[in-house]
């Protein structure tokens, strides 16, 4: 599919969009324990509470796998934790294609949890068996004062909100925006009606900080100034 390409300045604003959903397929059913799912890449990932997932990391009963990017997993991420970004994991040598299938694995991002539901929907497919992710996401788990380790610890990104429009066609996948000079990346399920939100938590970006915007039908460049003031469309 040829992606349209547009600059910033040809968005318009439109009210009523839903929030930080990232719910690309939509609610799923309840898991065996009884957690809420997501569907993803067609397999219904459970979201395990915080509370949960942080008696499963003390008692050494998961593996924890960071979702996001390297920029992001180098400066802060759970102690423990593998870096294997969504939706595929590291080109060369991810860390969990050694794991045996059965293990329990949690994963994680930011926001809260649409990068690591890709990357647990992701797993599943290949064949694990025991996948789940953090439901309230990194940074819940960030402010409870879980064990963390990184760089810088004590920073916190930057949030900045990106709502779009696309065509209802493509309810189910992906859009996503990218801060190409640091390699940050984040991702959400585009809604029934074509809408989509996502929130962005990049370290070291500003208002005049260039970022691109990606769906199925089109790509928007622009600063995050200009593109979180207004509604992406194409």
């Amino acid at each position: 599919m040829n992606r349209r390409r547009f600059l910033a300045a040809g968005a318009v604003s439109v009210a009523g969009l839903s929030g930080c959903l990232g719910l690309g397929g939509g609610p799923g059913s309840k898991s065996e324990e009884g957690f809420e799912t997501v569907s993803q890449y067609g397999q219904q990932v459970p979201l395990a509470p915080l509370s949960v997932t942080h008696k499963w990391y003390k008692q050494d009963k998961a593996r924890f796998v960071d979702a996001r990017t390297e920029r992001q997993y180098v400066i802060s991420h759970i102690r423990g934790a593998v870096l294997s970004p969504a939706p595929n994991g590291q080109k060369k040598n991810d860390p969990v294609a050694s794991w045996p299938k059965d293990q329990r694995i949690v994963c994680y991002c930011g926001c809260p949890h649409h990068l690591s539901s890709m990357r647990a929907g992701k797993l599943l497919q290949n064949g694990y068996e025991n996948v789940y992710v953090i439901d309230e996401g990194y940074w819940a788990w960030h402010e409870k004062g879980y064990p963390v380790k990184g760089r810088n610890t004590e920073a916190t990104p930057n949030s900045y909100v990106i709502e779009g429009v696309t065509d209802p066609t493509f309810v189910g996948e992906t859009a996503w925006a990218r801060h190409i000079a640091s390699g940050q990346n984040e991702a959400t399920g585009i809604q029934n009606d074509g809408s989509y939100s996502m929130h962005l938590k990049f370290y070291d970006v500003t208002p005049d900080s260039v970022i691109t915007v990606q769906t199925p039908e089109y790509e928007v460049e622009g600063t995050i100034a200009e593109l979180s003031s207004r509604v992406v469309t194409g």
